[in-house]
């Protein structure tokens, strides 16, 4: 196996910012990266459908920010704000913390890496040639105006016995750039077939 590093977690610090800002004691630190990911997990699990690429947590002493970035917002904030208070007060019990909310739209989503395989995700799941998802993904994406994009699928193709990997590049990606604005992505569709990993 070739040496493979998260484009993200790379350029964590140089280009990108961190996903989580605050800062704890060495006692108390676990328990919030748990408490982070709690958060996150329960949002994805929600809100499936509103095509959250990312959530931003900042932690004051007394509070904790949560950023929601979504392709629909309509979806979190629902009929006259309804969700969105809903999951105001479900938070909070989650964690155990007050918590403050904000929502902000992706402009481009076919921009978003992750709402991309997202997308292939679902279109595998609903039983689509696979060859034909990944080309309209990368057409899509690249109108969009991406310089380039990778896309890897691998479990079992099209029904296969033998689970395999299929690439396709469109444009260029320089991954050992660190200027770069490289995103990345990561999906696994339950599909008839088997699990099949989209990134």
């Amino acid at each position: 196996m070739g040496q493979k590093v998260n484009p993200i977690g790379f350029r964590t610090g140089i280009m990108l910012g961190w996903k989580s800002r605050w800062y704890a004691s060495k006692q108390e630190f676990a328990d919030l990266l748990v408490e982070d990911q709690k958060i996150r997990d329960f949002v994805h699990k929600k809100h499936k459908f509103a095509g959250i690429p990312k959530v931003e947590i900042e932690r004051t002493r007394d509070e904790v920010k949560v950023v929601l970035h979504a392709a629909r917002p309509g979806v979190i904030i629902g009929r006259k704000g309804q969700e969105v208070e809903q999951l105001q007060d479900e938070l909070p019990a989650l964690v155990g913390r007050r918590i403050n909310i904000k929502i902000e739209e992706v402009s481009r989503p076919e921009l978003q890496a992750q709402l991309v395989a997202e997308d292939i995700g679902e279109q595998l799941a609903k039983r689509a040639s696979f060859r034909r998802t990944m080309k309209r993904a990368m057409e899509a994406t690249m109108e969009a105006g991406a310089k380039g994009i990778k896309i890897q699928l691998a479990g079992r193709l099209g029904g296969a016995e033998m689970a395999r990997r299929e690439k396709q590049i469109s444009g260029s990606i320089p991954l050992s750039t660190l200027r770069a604005k490289i995103d990345y992505g990561f999906e696994e569709a339950k599909t008839a077939q088997g699990h099949i990993g989209v990134q």
